[in-house]
This record gives structure tokens, sequence and C-alpha cells, in this order.
């Protein structure tokens, strides 16, 4: 079946060389069909372009109370799938107007002086050769968009849409427990992802990871890990052991991509029957521990024993767990390393002093409000006013400890 007729536009004030070009285009044939319409101003071209979409523009360089140049400005505004090639046409050989018409959209260049047929022949194919592949990665690149999209909307489906309270009879109100978060990607997609786990009436696993990188890819590990966590849920009140059995299921299935990847991650349980808190860490920025009572802020203290690599690392490495008091009013602050990372105008990095300076300041506001002068404060610090990497902060205030009912 023959390819359909080319829509094709020639925008010149001299019927003489209008006539003339219109031959040369009809001896393409049959390798190039044409259905050729030429107007003789700017003003005819414009309504034509409104009219219906084209192709290809043949436009002369010079027309009647215009310039070609600035017509050739109005084209490349047009809707994207409206947008025809343009080969500018001029009756001097100035490569100076070339130059200004490639920049300004134009696809190639021909003198009016030179013109013959091959030299038509030659623009015209590269001409809509190039306007051809500009809309396949134009498709491509929506397509990515959308699946982007999509894939945004499921990550955030991971999330926490809702917090437990503790215990399971009380409103998120009265909850002994409260939670908030902010969750800040940079990208259609993160690498950043937590979970608030409900482990019984008086246990709240907290569970705070950055993957390596940023885009699908590190979407596709936090997927994972959500994956593993709600399979080892069984283990998820012994920290360390929790995180060992996420680091080696996480291993197992990234030993085998080519490019190394690994996870940094951070997992507290909030015991309020117990008044402690038990937590471990896999190479993560260790949370912030907020004593109202005590009037003290410093970050989760890690004995000799210290913490362990970051997820997926080595398939055997161990995480000891920690424990340490927790008060009525307590506030825990687990967070990405993209929340201090941030470079002023210096090129300093905001950094983690800073970070608990800022804390310190906000210590007796609620956590929601808290978090949001924190953020403001960063920002401000910031040279751009904005954070360069993912950013995940998850809090959990305690408002009541108690003994669990055996």
């Amino acid at each position: 079946m023959p390819a359909a007729p080319i829509a094709l536009l020639v925008v010149d004030d001299n019927e003489q060389f209008a006539a003339l070009l219109l031959s040369l285009l009809d001896a393409m044939r049959p390798e190039l069909t044409f259905r050729p319409c030429w107007v003789d101003t700017a003003a005819k071209a414009r309504a034509e372009l409104a009219r219906q979409p084209y192709e290809l523009v043949l436009l002369d360089n010079k027309l009647p109370g215009a310039d070609g140049l600035d017509l050739l400005v109005e084209i490349a505004q047009l809707p994207a799938d409206h947008q025809p090639a343009v080969i500018m046409l001029t009756a001097t050989g100035n490569e100076t107007i070339a130059v200004q018409a490639m920049k300004r959209g134009a696809k190639d260049y021909l003198s009016k002086l030179d013109l013959d047929l091959p030299a038509l022949v030659r623009a015209v194919s590269n001409a809509l050769e190039r306007r051809r592949l500009e809309q396949e990665v134009r498709a491509k690149t929506e397509h990515l968009a959308a699946d982007l999209h999509l894939a945004r909307e499921v990550q955030e489906a991971f999330l926490p849409q809702a917090y437990p309270a503790f215990p399971r009879d009380r409103t998120p109100a009265t909850s002994a427990l409260q939670f908030t978060h902010r969750y800040l990607p940079t990208a259609d997609v993160g690498g950043d992802f937590f979970d608030v786990l409900p482990l019984s009436d008086t246990e709240a696993g907290l569970f705070v990871c950055d993957v390596m990188g940023h885009g699908l890819r590190a979407a596709l590990v936090t997927a994972i890990l959500r994956g593993l966590v709600e399979e080892l849920l069984p283990l998820a009140r012994e920290p360390g052991r929790f995180l060992g059995e996420i680091n080696r299921g996480l291993h197992a299935v990234l030993k085998q991509t080519r490019r190394p990847l690994f996870t940094s991650a951070c997992y507290a349980v909030a015991d309020i029957g117990r008044a402690e808190l038990r937590y471990a860490n896999a190479g993560h920025p260790n949370p912030i521990h907020v004593r109202r009572c005590a009037n003290r802020v410093a970050p989760l203290a890690f004995p000799a024993s210290g913490t362990g690599p970051a997820l997926a690392l080595l398939a055997d490495a161990g995480y000891p767990t920690h424990t340490t008091p927790l008060a009525a009013g307590d506030l825990l602050v687990l967070f990405t390393d993209g929340l201090f990372e941030v470079p002023g105008t210096g090129g300093e990095l905001f950094g983690e002093e800073r970070l608990l300076a800022a804390i310190g300041r906000h210590h007796d506001r609620p956590a929601a409000d808290l978090f949001d002068h924190v953020l403001a404060e960063i920002r401000q610090f910031s040279s751009t006013g904005q954070f360069r990497d993912d950013v995940c902060l998850l809090g959990v205030e305690v408002k009541e400890v108690f003994r669990a009912v055996a």
C-alpha cells in the first residue's frame, strides 16, 4: 500500500519560485509524494497552520511585512503533535541566517540561488527523518513519564495510609503512641521508604531506609524491602535479628545484579509496656531522641558493639540490638540523609550538628509543627531553597507509658 501523501506548506511571496519549487517536489515521485499548499504571506501561513497540521514547511526568509525567522519561532510554539519540519529558504547564502534558523527550530537551510533537485531531495528527506525521530523520542518520553507516574502512585501506596493506635481499641487521637511523617521525593519515584508496624497493643516497630541511587532502580528495591518487612514481621520485636534477616533476603536478590546496590536502614521498637526503646542500625544516620521531661535532645547511643553495615553488602552481617529508657513525652525522630546533606551558599552542608540544634530549638513543639519548622530552616539554609536528595522524616511521640496486661 503506497504511503499517504506528505502534507506540505510552501510559504514564499515569489509565485515563479514557488511554481519551480512545486515542480521539483513533483519530480520526487514515486519515492516521495506530497499534498502541497502554497501561500504568499506570513498571515496566510499562520491561518493555514491553524486550520490543519502540516508535516513539512518550506519557508522563505523574507516575506511581505514579516521575517521568516519570526514565523519560525511561532511554528516552534505549536503543539508538539502539530509541529512540522521546517526548511528555511533564502535568496542569499548568508550563513548567519542559517545558524539563526537552526537555533529557532529549522531542520535544514537552502539557498534559492543553488537550488536543484538533489539538494532539495536531501534537505526534505533529512528534515522528515529528523521529525520522525523526534516524534519517536517524544512518544517514548511520554510513555516513560506515564510509567513513572504510575510507579510513584504505587510507591506512595506502599507507605502507611493511616497509623495504628496503641492499644488497638483507642482512637488515633487518644493513642499512647502517635506518629508523624514527611516524605519528599526529589524525582518521580524515590529511594526512601518507611513503615510503622503494629506489633502488639504496646509495641510499635518503626522502619526507615534509604536505597542507594534514585529513580526506578531505587524504587524497585524499596518494593522488595516492603515485601521482606511484611514477610519477616514475626521477628520484628527483635530489631537486630529483624535487620539481619532483611539483609539476608535483600542480599540474595541483589547479588545477582551487575552493579552493586545497598540500602542503609534503621529499625526501632517503641515498647510502652516495658518503657523502653529497642533499636538497631544498618549504616544509617542515628535517630534523634527528644527527652522532653529532661529537656535533652541527643542522637541514640550505640555502645561498643556499634552498628552493622548497610543492607545487602554482606550476607551474614550482624546487627546488635540496643536499648534505652522510654518515657511519656519522649519523641523519637528517624530520618534519611537527604534531610541534612543540603549544601548552603558557601558549599558547606547543613550537617547533622545543625539538624540536632534545629530540633533542639523546637523540641517542645508537637511533632508535626517541629518537622515543618526544621524543614523550613533547612530550605532557608539551602543554596537553592530545595533538597537535592529524597527526604524522609518519621517521628513517634510517646503520650503514655504503661505495663502490658498479661
